[in-house]
């Protein structure tokens, strides 16, 4: 999350301890509360061509900022943003880390 707050402007981060905390809860909240919300929210995810789920991913980060204190987001855009940048980075990171073998 600390990479996050370096690449966006409006997101701050305080401390490294205040990163691990936020990684935690958004992996929580990405495993178990974003596929709820995405289901209900399938229909007009298939009317905007899966464009809604950035604002399903904008909001739950923006969510999770207002609850962390440490962590801050100005606004929903880089809610928005934000929410952007941390898949980006972790589809980064598993082209990197996984094996080509595990996939078979």
């Amino acid at each position: 999350m600390s990479k996050v707050a370096y690449f966006v402007p409006g997101i701050t981060v305080s401390s490294f301890y205040i990163a691990l905390i936020v990684a935690f809860i958004w992996g929580f909240i990405s495993f178990f509360i974003k596929p709820v919300l995405q289901l209900f929210a399938l229909p007009i995810t298939i009317l905007t061509l899966g464009l809604f789920s950035f604002v399903i991913n904008g909001l739950l980060f923006w969510f999770m900022a207002s609850f962390v204190q440490g962590f801050e987001v100005d606004g929903f855009l880089t809610a928005v943003l934000g929410a952007f940048v941390v898949s980006l980075l972790g589809w980064i990171g598993r082209k990197i880390f996984i094996n080509k073998e595990d996939k078979k």
